[in-house]
């Protein structure tokens, strides 16, 4: 990553246990080596990552696992007034009611961002925190494991072994 973060690391209840900042922060996953047979017997090994993770702050290294680890770019702020909806209900009255046509459009749209809230949870569920923005688009590194990176509005926002939602703003709003 090589940018300015705000790491916050959540038990599996959604409490935070600790929270870091770096000038340079860089998140890496850890390879290691297994051993399997073939239907044969015969013993082979292969590499594969871990669920452990290398965060390396301004030089320094914290290895992690098993935690939720939140990284966000610095000027990437929270929604301090959000609360996750028990209940959503879409009364359609657009274009894209057609579904094979909304999907379509909605891809493309993903591909570029649009307005969306992320809502982040623990490992059991809890609401821990939500972030929002105007174009919101997400990715999956294979090499960092159990981790999904967002782009809101231009600031990098990384989910390590956590549960979220993304939600379209345009959906909370009716």
């Amino acid at each position: 990553m090589g940018n300015s973060f705000v790491i916050t690391t959540y038990d599996n209840f959604g409490e935070q246990t600790m929270q870091t900042t770096g000038r340079r922060v860089s998140l890496s996953g850890n390879k290691v080596k297994t051993s399997d047979y073939t239907e044969a017997g015969t013993a082979y090994e292969s590499w594969e990552l871990s669920s452990v993770i290398t965060i390396t702050i301004d030089g320094k290294e914290m290895e992690s696992c098993g935690d939720t680890c939140v990284f966000a770019e610095q000027g990437l702020e929270p929604e301090l007034d959000f609360t996750a909806p028990e209940f959503i209900e879409s009364h359609g009255g657009s274009a894209l009611n057609i579904t094979s046509l909304s999907y379509t459009i909605n891809q493309y749209k993903n591909y570029f961002g649009k307005k969306r809230v992320v809502v982040i949870k623990s490992q059991t569920g809890q609401p821990i925190v939500a972030y929002s923005g105007n174009k919101v688009y997400w990715e999956v590194d294979a090499k960092l494991p159990k981790t999904t990176k967002l782009m809101i509005d231009g600031k990098a926002l990384y989910i390590h072994r956590a549960n979220f939602q993304i939600i379209d703003k345009e959906l909370l709003e009716e």
